[in-house]
């Protein structure tokens, strides 16, 4: 701008060139260089809003370097240069402006009026609708005085609207993120601190930005140093927890490998037991059958040892008469008229009966052994036949060919083969066939 001020012939380009100039040279921290500029500016030449910027320009320079110097004697000079140059730019500006409240605001900071300065910014922010840079200065001078009072929280708020107000303006001469940073580091966020601080390098190496570079640089090593050892903290927590979970595993492993063992020690004794219940169960079902065939069984034969002695009671008064009468030619007939077929088959259908009230079910299944063609088909009032008979001694536990034989006055021979034409005729396999029948239940 000096240069195309130069080349018309305007003395007012080439002053405001300097102005602009000058503010570069700020920004890059270049102090000595900058004062001269300004101080060969003709502030005459200048137009009102030029000389705003002028003025604020010459502010901030004052300010910029009394924070660099740190200095209780020069800072205090350099903040009432500052004051000054703000007392003749807020001449130029409106008293609504965002110029004039800014700057205001930034003055009244300087001296120490915290809640006169806080309330110009406060109305900036809620109150005007602010381009992203002036946002972003704002948001930082704002956080300052809340730094300064004590309210941590909303100067990280205000300095996080403010980085990212500079992003969205493309600033790379920023405080915002400096200043962040080292509010996060004292909160013990490490981790996000050294985010900022890099950021905040690297904005200060891109712009040449010579104080900001110091100021980062105070700061870097030490948050870097803790970051270091924040990951070294963190790396050795990964060991150990690490290796924690894999003792945990271990362990669990080993109780997983315990617990299966009992677990299967625990099934092969259910199923024992389970074992041991249903042979119980089976035992005292056949105890239960045992004490119902013994029941009937006994009924039965008490009373039919009763009928035949009574039989024999009244044959015996018979022949004892005849004797006592001498009618010795009619014993003969008396003793003729005992018929003991009948005698047995009665004997027999007295045996079907009480057999067929134990087991009433017994034909039924009996015949489910076999083809329909090979079932045993009893006469009209016929309980039992032999067939069945015979394995009706076998499911009473009458299992001895001799002792069936005997009962049902048959040959040997003869039991065998009824047994074995039977059970050739089943379905079942031989071996198997009086296992079945034993199986028949009682009720």
């Amino acid at each position: 701008m000096q240069d195309l001020g130069h080349r018309l012939g305007d003395s007012a380009k080439v002053s405001y060139g300097k102005v602009k100039l000058g503010f570069i040279l700020l920004s890059s921290g270049m102090f000595k260089e900058t004062f001269e500029l300004l101080e060969s500016v003709n502030v005459k030449l200048l137009p009102d809003t030029a000389k705003t910027e002028y003025y604020f320009l010459n502010a901030r320079t004052f300010y910029d370097l009394a924070d660099y110097d740190n200095d209780k004697h020069y800072s205090r000079i350099y903040n009432s240069q500052a004051s000054s140059y703000i007392d003749s730019g807020l001449t130029l500006c409106k008293a609504d402006s965002y110029l004039y409240l800014y700057f205001d605001g930034l003055r009244m900071l300087k001296a120490g009026n915290m809640n006169e300065a806080a309330d110009n910014l406060n109305r900036l922010l809620s109150s005007y609708k602010l381009t992203d840079h002036e946002l972003a200065v704002t948001a930082s001078t704002l956080s300052d005085i809340y730094i300064q009072t004590q309210q941590i929280d909303k100067a990280i708020n205000l300095l996080i609207t403010a980085a990212m107000a500079d992003i969205r303006s493309s600033t790379k001469e920023t405080a915002a993120a400096i200043n962040l940073a080292q509010l996060l580091h004292k909160r013990g966020d490490v981790k996000n601190a050294y985010v900022y601080t890099r950021q905040a390098m690297d904005d200060a190496s891109y712009y040449g930005a010579r104080q900001r570079k110091m100021q980062v640089s105070t700061v870097l090593p030490i948050i870097a140093n803790e970051k270091i050892n924040y990951l070294e903290y963190q790396k050795k927590a990964l060991v150990f927890y690490g290796s924690l979970l894999t003792l945990l595993a271990l362990v669990i492993v080993i109780f997983a490998v315990i617990i299966y063992k009992q677990l299967k020690k625990l099934r092969i004794a259910d199923k024992k037991i389970i074992e041991a219940n249903h042979q119980q169960q089976i035992i005292i079902d056949k105890l239960n059958e045992a004490e119902t065939i013994k029941e009937e069984y006994i009924g039965y034969y008490f009373n039919l040892i009763a009928v035949y002695i009574n039989k024999l009671e009244k044959f015996k008064i018979s022949i004892e008469n005849k004797i006592l009468t001498k009618k010795f030619d009619e014993i003969r007939p008396l003793i003729n008229s005992i018929n003991l077929r009948k005698e047995r088959e009665e004997l027999f259908i007295i045996f079907d009966k009480v057999f067929l009230k134990i087991f009433p079910n017994f034909v039924d299944e009996f015949n489910s052994y076999f083809q329909r063609e090979d079932q045993v088909k009893l006469l009209p009032n016929q309980l039992l036949n032999t067939e069945l008979r015979i394995f009706a001694l076998v499911r009473l536990g009458i299992v001895d060919p001799e002792k069936i034989a005997g009962i049902l006055e048959y040959s040997l021979n003869t039991i065998y083969n009824y047994k074995t034409r039977i059970k050739n005729k089943s379905t079942l396999p031989n071996e198997d066939f009086e296992k079945v029948i034993m199986k028949i239940k009682a009720v």
